[in-house]
């Protein structure tokens, strides 16, 4: 009797989302955890990434906090997930024109500039809990002009990593 393949199977969509579900589980951030995955035109992992401190800035000191005087903030501070993962690559730029970014958050106004500059076509995000801030109109202002497509990845089922202590 010949067997027949799973069909729960994850998608593409749903791998590649997972994956940056993953990588945001490495960021410091106690407010909001960001990862981000750049993936070709054929379904190959190009990149990934995670919003953090810069390299060298100690994350026991970097300023995390949300609310207080601008430069006691991590806002003027922290690399977004998108940034870190283009820069992450190290590759041929080349290789990144059609590519697609998957990432937790619809991408802020300066991160859309660098999925734009860097040749990337598409981006799949998970939440836009930003959708109606001025930053976010302005990415997919930006989007819309560059000819860049952006959806909501729509999840059927579940995802849970499950990590194990071997």
């Amino acid at each position: 009797m010949k067997s027949k393949k799973r069909t729960d199977y994850l998608t593409w969509d749903e791998y590649f989302i997972a994956i940056t579900e993953l990588s945001a589980l490495r960021s410091k951030d106690p407010s909001t955890r960001v990862g981000a995955c750049i993936v070709s035109d054929d379904n190959r992992i190009l990149s990934i990434g995670y919003n953090g401190a810069p390299n060298g800035f100690n994350d026991d000191d970097f300023p995390w906090n949300r609310e207080g005087e601008n430069l006691n903030t991590k806002y003027p501070y922290v690399c977004h997930a998108e940034l870190n993962t283009i820069l992450n690559y190290r590759g041929n730029k080349k290789d990144l024109e059609n590519a697609k970014i998957y990432v937790d958050l619809f991408p802020c106004n300066e991160c859309a500039k660098l999925i734009i500059q860097s040749g990337i076509k598409e981006v799949i995000y998970l939440n836009d809990k930003y959708a109606n801030s001025e930053n976010n109109i302005a990415s997919r202002t930006l989007f819309d002009k560059c000819h860049i497509n952006y959806h909501k990845i729509q999840i059927d089922k579940e995802i849970t990593l499950k990590i194990k202590n071997n």
